[in-house]
């Protein structure tokens, strides 16, 4: 098989150690008519085009793919505990050679979660209320289809302060995550958020239990090859929490009733909620990061072959 570019089968420790992410996901850069192909195929929003990644050589600067995904998990927030669903966060990762990283986000954000059903409804979350309006809606939604609310973390902002040996550890922050919930209901209206991109939630995960590790060689099409010119570390089946972020109170809920609704969501649910209050659990995490297996001995052209490769992937 005709191979992209040269590699050699040595992987660097830093490499090894940079690895795990933490849960939720996004829209990308580089977004997939359909799944790459091989060792490429969780790998379909890394932001391979954008300029930082592309100018990665490879000495000074390496390019990295991570995702990680979880199929379940928890989210307590103020007085409101939500089970969710699946969440899935995808990035660039820079590893500076000063031992740094910086993390580039997919341009339609990094995260991307499934949404999830709120206990109780719109009654749960702001019934029974002493303010007389919102008593009259509380009224009105008994048994009405109107009660449901749905509720789905979004990012608003491109994650931060990654760590690259957190992943294979416990007890330590693998990034910082800035989200907001929007929740999502007729009486609610379209612009109810709890956090916001000027006060975003910022989650902070850490591994509670250890990763699988394993690790794979493979050509720039994805097939599994001994002396393959990129290498994917997957760390698996590990239990992530955060118990450290504040949650700001929701705004713009109610269709312009003044902020009534928002005073009542707020205060049914305990909002706002200080650090130690709220937490957030992620079930059986799977993460991979993939990259050159040898990138200084293609420098300075790096970011641009791994674009190159993660293109022959999917096109």
């Amino acid at each position: 098989m005709n191979r992209s570019f040269p590699g050699a089968r040595a992987v660097t420790t830093a490499t090894a150690l940079g690895t795990a992410l933490v849960a939720f996901a996004a829209t990308g850069t580089a977004t997939a008519a359909a799944a790459p192909n091989g060792e490429w195929a969780p790998f379909t929003r890394c932001p391979v085009d954008a300029p930082a990644m592309l100018a990665a050589d490879g000495i000074a600067r390496t390019p990295q793919c991570v995702v990680s995904t979880s199929p379940s998990g928890s989210i307590k927030l103020g007085n409101t505990t939500v089970t969710t669903g699946r969440t899935n966060l995808q990035i660039g990762v820079i590893q500076n050679s000063d031992g740094t990283s910086s993390v580039v986000a997919p341009a339609g954000g990094a995260l991307i979660a499934d949404s999830a059903t709120v206990p109780g409804g719109l009654l749960g979350l702001m019934c029974p209320s002493n303010i007389p309006a919102i008593t009259q809606i509380c009224e009105s939604l008994s048994n009405s289809t109107l009660n449901k609310i749905t509720a789905t973390v979004e990012s608003v902002g491109a994650p931060y302060d990654f760590n690259q040996t957190a992943g294979i550890v416990t007890g330590e922050t693998i990034v910082a995550i800035p989200v907001r919930i929007h929740l999502e209901n007729p009486i609610l209206g379209g612009n109810c958020y709890i956090g916001s991109k000027s006060n975003p939630i910022v989650l902070r995960p850490k591994n509670l239990t250890y990763p699988d590790f394993g690790i794979s060689f493979f050509d720039g099409d994805g097939t599994v090859a001994d002396d393959g010119e990129l290498t994917r570390i997957n760390l698996t089946g590990a239990t992530q929490n955060d118990s450290t972020f504040a949650v700001p109170g929701a705004t713009g809920c109610g269709l312009g009733l003044f902020g009534l609704i928002d005073a009542a969501v707020n205060a049914k649910t305990g909002l706002p909620a200080p650090a130690g209050t709220n937490s957030l659990t992620l079930d059986n995490s799977q993460t991979a990061l993939a990259g050159l297996t040898a990138p200084g001995t293609v420098a300075p052209d790096a970011g641009k072959l791994l674009s190159q490769a993660w293109h022959s992937a999917v096109d």
